[in-house]
């Protein structure tokens, strides 16, 4: 005979499916959230609508502050690149406010140094471009091809050519092939107040990147704020130095053009400095685009001359693949030759010349990251 259960067992019983009580209900009251918004297709329309208008404008709102975050970007680089310069000047003993003064002052002077030696260069040889058109339009007409061109058009196309080479001589239209003095004096006028901005940006984050390395780290828990911050300190430490390196490089590639042009007679001397300075800058391909790049400049002027300018700047690529680069990226994080390529072609599609310089480091901050974060996290689990 099988024996009734007792009040304790009825008590047990209710207990343990006391808990399923909440579970099913929060389960119901879910699914007849979800078959409202089905019920209700206007409604769900309307949400999803205003969810998408959101995105649209965030979207909006960034493309519109994209000139000023590459601004705030690139005066952040400048700060950590001018870092370890007054992090040096402090350990001899010279107090930061007055280190970060001197460092930011020849900084600035070298901005300034450069850009007057690049605008006159440029203005002197559109001068001369302009000059030269009647003389390079006048050995046009004395080639095999135009005489094929004058027998197949006639007489016409003397007038044109005399109408094109009247249109090109006037500076007024030159002006307006190039968008219009108007449009030419605006952009002169941006780029000259994004570099002012720039700086003023650099020396203030130049200032406070200790203050700005602390916060950050104070939006971590406490117990990782410690970690935090050491791996902040390495990595705008390596962004730094390679930066620093990028830029001796480049110098140590715009001097070598400039005696490599001096010593050849090649023209312009200055100016392909200055340029093998800048293309340069671009992590491991720009050596070899400046050296296809200023071989081929220099085959108008001379092949011999060029065939020596492409076998001496080889030679010295070389010394900076093997002797320089160890020495002076000794403070950068190694990142895989692959991944270089990859940033530098990613960074360059987005923002140009900027964007394949910054690529690296930002290359380089993300495998820190997946090194000291998620590999340790990953194998912490079994």
């Amino acid at each position: 005979m099988t024996a009734l259960p007792g009040p304790e067992a009825e008590a047990n019983v209710a207990a343990s499916e006391a808990p399923l009580i909440p579970a099913q209900s929060s389960d119901r009251a879910r699914t007849r959230s979800v078959l409202a918004n089905i019920d209700s297709p206007f409604g769900l329309g309307f949400r999803v609508s205003l969810g998408a208008l959101a995105a649209v404008l965030l979207g909006l709102a960034l493309f519109s502050l994209s000139t000023i975050l590459i601004y705030i970007v690139l005066a952040l680089f400048a700060a950590l690149g001018l870092d370890p310069a007054v992090r040096a000047l402090e350990q001899r003993n010279v107090r930061r406010p007055w280190a970060i003064l001197t460092v930011f002052l020849a900084f600035a002077l070298v901005i300034v140094g450069v850009l007057w030696l690049i605008i006159p260069t440029v203005i002197r040889q559109i001068s001369q471009f302009v000059q030269g058109i009647p003389n390079l339009i006048e050995s046009f007409t004395r080639t095999d091809f135009y005489g094929e061109l004058e027998s197949m058009f006639g007489d016409g196309l003397a007038t044109l050519t005399d109408q094109l080479q009247a249109f090109l001589v006037d500076p007024g239209n030159i002006a307006l092939i190039g968008g219009g003095a108007l449009q030419a004096g605006i952009g002169i006028a941006s780029g000259v107040s994004g570099l002012i901005i720039v700086l003023v940006l650099s020396l203030y984050f130049l200032a406070s990147l200790d203050p700005m390395k602390q916060a950050f780290s104070r939006l971590a828990p406490a117990r990782n704020r410690a970690n935090l911050l050491r791996m902040t300190e390495e990595i705008t430490s390596s962004v730094g130095g390679f930066l620093v390196g990028m830029v001796i490089l480049g110098l140590c590639n715009g001097v070598v053009v400039f005696l490599l042009h001096l010593i050849l007679g090649l023209p312009f001397p200055a100016l392909m400095g200055v340029a093998a300075f800048f293309i340069t800058l671009i992590p491991l391909v720009g050596s070899v685009l400046f050296w296809g790049v200023g071989t081929v400049l220099a085959l108008f002027s001379s092949p011999q001359a060029a065939l020596i300018f492409a076998v001496a700047y080889l030679l010295y690529m070389q010394v900076e693949a093997y002797v320089l680069t160890p020495r002076v990226m000794s403070r950068a994080i190694a990142v895989p030759g692959a991944l270089v390529v990859i940033g530098a072609l990613v960074g360059g599609t987005l923002l140009g010349l900027l964007g394949a310089l910054v690529a690296i480091p930002v290359t380089a901050s993300i495998l820190l990251i997946i090194k000291q974060v998620v590999i340790p996290r990953q194998d912490a689990k079994i």
